[in-house]
This record gives C-alpha cells, sequence and structure tokens, in this order.
C-alpha cells in the first residue's frame, strides 16, 4: 500500500512539473526589415531597444500562466483521490489521485500551451510596433523612407482690377 503510494507521489511530482511549459519569448517570429537606405548597425540597434521593449510587456506572463497549470494539475489529483477513496476505499484513492494528476496535467499543459501561443502574440505585437515606431518595414504596413509632408501652397492673390469701366 505505501509503496502504490510512492509510486503516485512520484508520478504527481513528474506531471507537475511537466504540466508548467509556458516561458517568456526568446524573441520575436515575426520578420521585420529596415527601412530602405537606413544602415545595418541602426536597424540593429532598433531591433535590441525594440526586444526589450516587447520582453518588458509580457514580463511575468508565463511564470502566472506556469503557476495556474500547476495548480490545475493539483487540484485533479486531489479531486481524483477523493472520488477514488469514495468510489474504491484506499486502494482506490491512490488509482483516483493518479487518474486527476493525469488529468490535471493535461488541462494545465493545454491551458499552458495556449497561454504560451497568447503571450508570443502579445511579444510579437509589442516588437512589431516599436520597430514600426522607428521606420522599420514591418508586415502588413506599407512604410517607407521618411519625407516631411509637402509645403503649402503659396498664398493666392486675386489679379489687380483694371481701371477702365466696361
Amino acid at each position: 500500500m505505501t509503496h502504490r503510494i510512492t509510486i503516485v507521489v512520484i508520478g504527481l511530482s513528474a506531471a507537475a512539473l511537466l504540466s508548467g511549459c509556458a516561458a517568456t519569448p526568446l524573441g520575436p517570429t515575426v520578420q521585420v526589415m529596415p527601412a530602405p537606405n537606413k544602415p545595418f548597425e541602426v536597424f540593429r540597434a532598433d531591433q535590441a531597444t525594440c526586444k526589450q521593449y516587447a520582453q518588458e510587456q509580457v514580463g511575468g506572463q508565463s511564470e502566472a500562466a506556469n503557476s495556474t497549470a500547476v495548480g490545475s494539475t493539483l487540484l485533479g489529483a486531489l479531486l481524483g483521490a477523493g472520488l477514488g477513496g469514495a468510489i474504491g476505499g484506499g486502494g482506490g484513492a491512490g488509482i483516483g489521485a493518479a487518474g486527476g494528476g493525469v488529468l490535471g496535467t493535461a488541462v494545465g499543459a493545454g491551458g499552458s500551451g495556449n497561454t504560451q501561443g497568447s503571450i508570443q502574440e502579445q511579444y510579437n505585437n509589442a516588437y512589431m510596433q516599436c520597430m514600426y515606431a522607428k521606420g522599420n518595414q514591418v508586415p502588413g504596413t506599407q512604410t517607407g523612407v521618411y519625407a516631411p509632408p509637402p509645403p503649402p501652397p503659396p498664398p493666392y492673390h486675386a489679379p489687380p482690377k483694371s481701371g477702365g469701366q466696361g
């Protein structure tokens, strides 16, 4: 009996570790090109600045997602143990805990994977906004070389009136 509980605890611990899989993005997954005539060194400086900006925008979200996933795993294990114990007695509690842990892991990992995609999308959006603001070419936008607006037209002057009566 104690051996089964040990196996269940080890299995749940492994499941809990595997369920927390959201990570802060390592970089953008979108391609941005330098503006025409922009020196590459300036473009690289823009990239570094914008990656830092994007990182700040999504900071802490992966840790929150992982905490939620681990919570789902543990909740599933507790509910499974309770149901297993109610249905099958002491031996059923271990089986129920293992089943609940597996189900909780699946739910937690699925939610964590969805959150990972959302975090990456938010990162990409922040990165593209920053790069666009710096004049670079971003997918889906029409950017070009910066040109100041044209000067206003000269003021209108009415032609002088002629001296004769008609």
